[in-house]
């Protein structure tokens, strides 16, 4: 396997490997980035994410995809379909480059959530009352830069969600 190296995005850097404290399970970076918002014609960035993925990540994905060169994967959809959707856990690391209000970010994240579920067709009353119960659970959190969001994926799909100030 290539060698993985941390990322830096801003201030805030994402190591190579991860252990959880929660499972004790390790993870290496998959990928990390930052998100923002375009306000008054400029981007601003207010979010860097590290995706982390379960070791069994790797035979999952190389039995579909061996034999393609990384010029390949990058420019192919259904290889990240098949990293979102792959049969292990998924880690992600959202940290706040500049403070953010949690109900802001709760918005956000629930339009996002919505209009994929919506897309989909999988948007239904559970989904409507768990939306709810997250931004419930943010609208009196302040997260100052650095403060992070950690969520999990199980392989069947089911999201932890935990935080870090």
């Amino acid at each position: 396997m290539a060698t993985i190296s941390a990322v830096q995005v801003e201030f805030l850097e994402f190591p190579a490997v991860v252990t959880s404290p929660a499972s004790g399970k390790t993870y290496f970076l998959g990928g990390a980035g930052e998100r923002g918002l375009t306000i008054e014609g400029k981007f601003i960035k207010f979010t860097g994410i590290g995706v982390y993925l379960e070791d069994k990540a790797v035979p999952s994905l190389a039995a579909k995809w061996k034999g393609k060169t990384s010029e390949e994967l990058v420019h192919t959809l259904h290889f990240y379909r098949d990293i979102i959707s792959g049969p292990f856990e998924k880690l992600i690391r959202g940290s706040k480059i500049l403070p953010l209000a949690g109900a802001e970010y709760s918005k956000k994240v629930m339009e996002n959530c919505v209009a994929h579920m919506k897309s989909v067709g999988t948007y239904g009353d559970a989904e409507a009352a768990a939306i709810e119960k997250f931004a419930e659970a943010f609208k009196n959190v302040n997260f100052a830069p650095g403060a992070s969001v950690f969520y999990r994926q199980s392989p069947d799909g089911i999201l932890g969600v935990s935080c870090l100030f």
